[in-house]
Parts: C-alpha cells; sequence; structure tokens
C-alpha cells in the first residue's frame, strides 16, 4: 500500500518538473516582456540578470505554500488517499494547461491556473464523497475554504483594473516630466527618479519579502520592521546619491541601470510569488505522505480513515526543494524556444509604433476604439486649448525616432520599460507579502498594457488591432480558469473511479500530449525560421531585394505546388478529409502573402535612396503573387466543396486529365524553384520561352470538355468544377509567367545600375 503512494509521488515530482518548464516558458514573459522589448540592455544580459532574481526569488516562496495545502479546500474533511487524488488530477491538468497555451504563444495565469484546478478537483471529490454517502450537496461549502478562495479570485481579478490604472497613470505622469526627449530631462530629475524607483524596489522586494525567508534570525527582522521609515528614507538618499554618480562620474543611463534592477526584482518576484504554483501541489502531497506514514507507522491508520487535519497547520518547506526548483526555473529560461514565443506577444501589443499586427480586430475592439475617440474628442474640446497644446507638446516625438527606418528599433523606450518594471514588481511583491498569489501574467501584461495606452503607442492605425489582442489574451485568462477547473474535476472523477489504471493511463496520455507538443513547436520554430528572410539591421540594398524577392518566390511556389498536387491526388479519390485539410493548409500560403503585403511599408521605408525605383516593382511582384494564391485558393477550395456536397467524382478521363497537368506543372515549378534557389536567373527566358505548350495543354483540355459537355457528360457539377480547376490553372501559369516575366526586368535594370 505504502509503495502506491511513493510511486504516486515520484510521478507528482516528476509532473512538478515538467510544470517548471512548462510554467516558465508561459510566464517569462512577466520578467523578459520590458528588458527585450526597449533593447537596452544586450539579451545575455538580460538572462543573467533574470536568471539571478529567479533563482533568489526561490528562496521567498516558503511563505506562500500553505495556499495548495489549505488556501483553497478544507483539508480536515478529505482523507489522505482523497487529497493525493486532488492533488495528481491537478498536477495533470496543469501541465496539459500550460503548454497548450505556450503552443499558442499566448501568456496565461499559472496562479489562476492552479486556484481553479484545486478548487476543481477538491469540488468533485467533494461531490462524489456527498453522493456516495447520500448527504445533502448543500454540505459542500464545508469542505472548500470559500473564504480564502474568494479573497483570491477577487484579488487576482482586482489586479487586472489595479495594474492596468496605476501603469496608465505612472506613465502618463512620467511621459509628462520626461517627454520623448528625456535624455535633457535626465540631467534634471534622473536621480530623483531613479532614487524613488529603485528605493521602492528596496522596499517592497527586501523589506517586506525577508518575512518570508525562514533562516534569517527573529531579532533582526524585528529591528528592520522596527525601523522601516528610517531605512526607506536612508534608501531614498542612498539610491538618489548612487544614481546621481552613476549619471555624472560614469556616464551611465540611470533609466539602463533601473530597468537592470527592476528584470531582477521582478523577475524575484516571480518566484517568489509563483513559484508555489508549479511545485506547491508536489510539496504539499509530500508532507501529506509524511504525515500518514508516521501516523501509520504508529497506529496502523489506513489512507481512507487518515484526516488531514495536520495540513492545514504550518509546515515548513524544505529549503533544498526550493533551491532545486529554482535550478529548474533559471535552465528553463535559457533553452525555453516557447518562453520567447510568450514573450514576443507582449512585446507585440505594447510596442511603440506600427508593424504586422499579430490579432484580426473583433466587434467588441472596434466597438471599444471608436467610443474611446468620441471620449478623447470630447475632453479635447472641453479643455482650453492652451493645455492642450501643452500636453501635446510632451507627447511629440523626436524627428530622429520618425526618421528610423529600422526594422529591428526597440519596441518602445526605456522611460516605459523602467514604468513597467518598478510597477510591476512593486503590485506583486504587495500580493507576495499579504499572502495573496496575484497572477504576475495578469499584473505585468496589464500594466504594459496601460503604460501603452497612456503613451499614446495604440494610434488610429494600430488601436483596434491592439485592444483585439488584449481582449483575445484576456478572453483566454477566463477560458483558462473554466476549462482548468472542468478538467480537473473531471481527471479527479476518472482516477476516483479507475484507480491506479486510470492514473496510469493519463499519466501516459499527458506524456505524449506533451512530446506530441514539443515536436509541433519544434516543426514551427524550423518553419518560422525558414520564413525569415535576412536581418534587416540597417538599410535594404538592391542586392538584399533580389535575395528577398528570390526567396519569397521560391518559397511561394513550392507551397502552390504543394497544394496544386494534393488537391488534385485527394479529388480523384474523393477524399474528403483531407481536401478538408488542404483548404486549412493554405491559410499558412496565404498568411505568406498577406505578411508580405502588409510590411510592404516598412520594407519600402528601409530601402536605400538609389533602390527606391524598386518599390514600383516590390508592389507588381506582391499583386503577381496574390493573384497566383487567388487562383490555387479556387482550385482547392472549389474542390472542397464540390465533394463536402457530396456530387458526382470527376470521370476517370478528367481526373487522368487533371493529373497529366499537374506532372507538367511540377516539372514548371521544380525548374522555377531551381533557378530562384540558386540565383540561376539565365534560364528565366527558357521557362518563359516553353510557356505556351502548358497553355495551349490546358485550352485543348477545354476544348475536349465541350466536346463531351454535347456527346456524353451529364453532370452539370462536375462541368463547373472542371472547367473552373482548368481556367484558374490557366490564370495560375499566366500569372506565374508574369512574375518571371516582371523579375527578369527587374534583375536585367539592377544588373545595369552595378
Amino acid at each position: 500500500m505504502e509503495n502506491i503512494y511513493i510511486v504516486m509521488l515520484v510521478v507528482l515530482f516528476a509532473l512538478a518538473i515538467t510544470d517548471l518548464v512548462v510554467g516558465v516558458s508561459n510566464d517569462a514573459v512577466n520578467f523578459l516582456n520590458s528588458a527585450i522589448g526597449s533593447k537596452a540592455i544586450s539579451l545575455r544580459t538580460i538572462m543573467i540578470v533574470a536568471s539571478l532574481g529567479v533563482a533568489v526569488g526561490a528562496i521567498f516562496s516558503s511563505g506562500l505554500m500553505e495556499v495548495a495545502r489549505k488556501g483553497i479546500f478544507m483539508p480536515s474533511e478529505f482523507y489522505f488517499d482523497e487529497i493525493m487524488i486532488i492533488f495528481m488530477a491537478v498536477m495533470i491538468t496543469d501541465v496539459l494547461l500550460l503548454d497548450f497555451f505556450n503552443s499558442l504563444g499566448l501568456p496565461t495565469s499559472t496562479t489562476v491556473s492552479i486556484v481553479f484546478e484545486l478548487l476543481g478537483a477538491a469540488v468533485s471529490i467533494a461531490v462524489i464523497k456527498l453522493y456516495t454517502q447520500e448527504q445533502d450537496l448543500s454540505l459542500i461549502v464545508n469542505y472548500i475554504n470559500t473564504s480564502k478562495a474568494t479573497e483570491i479570485v477577487l484579488g487576482i481579478l482586482l489586479s487586472v483594473v489595479v495594474a492596468f490604472s496605476i501603469g496608465a497613470f505612472v506613465q502618463y505622469i512620467s511621459r509628462l516630466i520626461f517627454t520623448f526627449q528625456y535624455e535633457k530631462k535626465l540631467k534634471y530629475v534622473g536621480a530623483i527618479f531613479g532614487g524613488v524607483s529603485l528605493t521602492s524596489i528596496t522596499y517592497f522586494i527586501f523589506i517586506k519579502g525577508m518575512k518570508s525567508i525562514s533562516f534569517l534570525p527573529a531579532d533582526f527582522k524585528l529591528y528592520v520592521y522596527d525601523n522601516t521609515w528610517v531605512i526607506i528614507s536612508i534608501s531614498l538618499v542612498v539610491w538618489s546619491l548612487i544614481s546621481q554618480l552613476l549619471m555624472s562620474v560614469f556616464k551611465t543611463n540611470i533609466l539602463k541601470a533601473i530597468i537592470l534592477i527592476g528584470t531582477f526584482a521582478l523577475a524575484l518576484a516571480f518566484a517568489g510569488n509563483d513559484l508555489v504554483n508549479f511545485i506547491g501541489v508536489p510539496i504539499a502531497a509530500y508532507q501529506s505522505f509524511d504525515l500518514w506514514q508516521t501516523a501509520y507507522q504508529s497506529t496502523g491508520v489506513l489512507p481512507s480513515e487518515f484526516p488531514m487535519n495536520a495540513l492545514a497547520g504550518s509546515v515548513e518547506t524544505p529549503e533544498f526543494l526550493l533551491i532545486m526548483a529554482g535550478g529548474v526555473m533559471v535552465l528553463t529560461l535559457w533553452l525555453s524556444s516557447k518562453a520567447r514565443a510568450v514573450v514576443d506577444t507582449g512585446v507585440n501589443l505594447s510596442r511603440q509604433g506600427d508593424g504586422a499586427e499579430r490579432f484580426e480586430p473583433n466587434t467588441l475592439s472596434r466597438v471599444l476604439v471608436r467610443y474611446s475617440v468620441v471620449m478623447s474628442n470630447a475632453i479635447t474640446t472641453i479643455l482650453p486649448s492652451s493645455v492642450t497644446n501643452k500636453i501635446e507638446s510632451k507627447f511629440e516625438k523626436p524627428n530622429s525616432a520618425l526618421a528610423d527606418r529600422r526594422v529591428d528599433a526597440p519596441a518602445f523606450d526605456t522611460v516605459r520599460a523602467s514604468v513597467n518594471l518598478v510597477v510591476a514588481s512593486i503590485l506583486i511583491s504587495i500580493g507576495t507579502n499579504l499572502k495573496l498569489p496575484l497572477s504576475t501574467t495578469y499584473v505585468t501584461f496589464m500594466v504594459a498594457m496601460g503604460t501603452s495606452l497612456a503613451d499614446r503607442a495604440w494610434d488610429r492605425e494600430s488601436a483596434v488591432y491592439r485592444v483585439a489582442g488584449v481582449v483575445n489574451v484576456v478572453g483566454g485568462w477566463f477560458i483558462t480558469a473554466g476549462v482548468a477547473f472542468l478538467a480537473a474535476a473531471i481527471f479527479a472523477a476518472i482516477i476516483w473511479y479507475g484507480g491506479m489504471i486510470a492514473l496510469a493511463i493519463l499519466v501516459i496520455v499527458a506524456a505524449g500530449l506533451i512530446v506530441r507538443s514539443a515536436i509541433l513547436h519544434s516543426k514551427k520554430i524550423k518553419e518560422e525560421k525558414n520564413k525569415k528572410r535576412f536581418n534587416r539591421h540597417d538599410i535594404i540594398t538592391i542586392n538584399e531585394i533580389t535575395i528577398e524577392t528570390s526567396q519569397n518566390i521560391s518559397s511561394v511556389i513550392q507551397g502552390i505546388n504543394k497544394r496544386y498536387s494534393k488537391t488534385v491526388d485527394h479529388l480523384g479519390y474523393h477524399d474528403l478529409g483531407k481536401l478538408r485539410k488542404d483548404s486549412k493548409k493554405l491559410n499558412d500560403l496565404e498568411d505568406e502573402v498577406d505578411e508580405l503585403k502588409d510590411n510592404v511599408f516598412y520594407f519600402i521605408k528601409s530601402l536605400e535612396d538609389n533602390s527606391v525605383e524598386a518599390s514600383k516593382f516590390y508592389i507588381l511582384f506582391l499583386d503577381t503573387l496574390q493573384d497566383m494564391v487567388q487562383s490555387i485558393g479556387h482550385i482547392t477550395r472549389s474542390s472542397y466543396k464540390h465533394v463536402n456536397n457530396n456530387h458526382k467524382n470527376l470521370k476517370f478521363n478528367q481526373i487522368r486529365d487533371l493529373k497529366s497537368i499537374d506532372r507538367e506543372m511540377q516539372v514548371l515549378f521544380d525548374e522555377i524553384i531551381e533557378t530562384f534557389d540558386n540565383h540561376s536567373f539565365s534560364k528565366i527566358d527558357q521557362i518563359l520561352n516553353d510557356k505556351q505548350t502548358l497553355l495551349d495543354k490546358v485550352s485543348g483540355l477545354i476544348q475536349k470538355q465541350i466536346e463531351r459537355i454535347r456527346t456524353s457528360e451529364t453532370s452539370p457539377k462536375n462541368t463547373k468544377l472542371y472547367f473552373g480547376l482548368l481556367l484558374e490553372t490557366k490564370d495560375l501559369v499566366t500569372s506565374t509567367m508574369s512574375l518571371l516575366q516582371l523579375f527578369k526586368e527587374y534583375y536585367e535594370d539592377a544588373k545595369r545600375e552595378f
């Protein structure tokens, strides 16, 4: 019997390591977002500082571990075997849920997930107990720590509003003080700003956080608490002097120093607040096992008869477990590619200026932006023009920022990055010291969104997309809560009724899904790398345009070639499922061309002065690519629609003719791909000379179908589909040749310029 629970503990700690990996991958956005977005410090330095913060913060976590033991449910109402089922269901759910959000590249809340998983699993077991004992289900309130759970949930929800509001307010005031030409202002107010920022971090992170460090002497803690205001005053003076010294003597940008220290502080606050989300449950399980084993050795009490009253008391968390967990978190921070995907989402939504938007507008985002514009106009009308002009002058960007043509320019400046870090770390530390596991994701994300709004990063060009992104992310948070509750409740019920066999199956399925997710993500990363043409660190030259367009042509034609062959094959077999997949995969091809079109403004903006004539070529090139993708889109979707509507199969002769066209198309496309991959552009003339043969063959098939209609064809739907496929094939070939002709003319002109 004892061995069963030892195995469960081993599985729980294995899941905890996995949870640490997927959890840190998701929560890295919390402390990396500002530093990476501002590009004030090198990525290597950012990672080193964040790693130190995470490692130190792990020591601060022990005070919050009680949330997993007694923060959500009443341990005295459950027996040991029931507690273990709850913990197993929670960990399986948490690993799967966080990994799913990581794969989407969306930040979600590890705090919300663990809270609602504990709630869902506890409710499930409580309902089962009441049902089997034929008791009133209203007694379920005795099993749940409703007051604490309500306090946690309200604290999490309130943090969203508070973080957004305070972030927006502090950033607005900071921008009025510094403006976008902050270098001049730093000489006068930089030392004060640095002193206040660093003192705030010192107070909330170090002084308030000391209560969670068990190995510090009690007398030392008491001395600090009794002299708090003295220490704050001294810190303000010391940090202000240090800030002035850094600026005057060492010529250091104090904002960069704040970002560096703020990144450390926020990483520390993250580890201190969120470590419970990853290892709190396994530690609680280990402590439960230890309590039962002690009782079993002395009294022989069975797991199903041992109440967990002792779990509600104060139990010290082993320091070595916290240190080990911190080590896993640091390694994940350096090695996880999913962490970067989540960070990119946060940076993209808060960046200053335009760019490729990830999220599509929705009705809610349009309504919010529309009424915000109306409200803004109303306020502007009410305020005196002198006040309005004064405020507007504070938000004017310097000419150098407007003229910055680099695609890799910082997403926002160091003023906003500093505010993000300082405000978020303070709010999270307050929650930690009040023993409230606030969602660090909610806090940091909403602070970043609030500062973005106050900084006018969401202008009329981008607001509808940014708001849509925020709505999607926040909506995902609510989905997290619901899914976490339901999944944990279902898993707990399955383990209850299925026993060890059900548990083994769930663990195997979870492991399989995690491995599958890792493989798919790795494949996706490789595809993304292949899409990246080159790093535009500066101005784009004619040679780079040639490389860029060559790779684009090769990539798109590879996609078209694959889609055409697959569609013809699957249409021949009347395979609805594969045609549906073909139709969905077509979206990737369309997205690739849409992304190129979205970036045309920035591409042209980045051209060197003597390459501006290439702008026309690039626009026509994108238009032709669009025509080609539309043709293959019509071919794929019309084939899927035909089969989905259960129309008759195409005749054998029709499929055979389409396959013959497909073979010749493959030869043509393979030649084009080879030409552009190897930059052997002299072959373009030969390809253009051979185009008429293929067009004549398509025209001949059209004529053959006309003759079939007059003699043997009996299906109007088949005729419509077949004609559509042939005509779109003809358009596809024509567009392809137009693209080659366009590129040939551009390349010859470019060679003459060299």
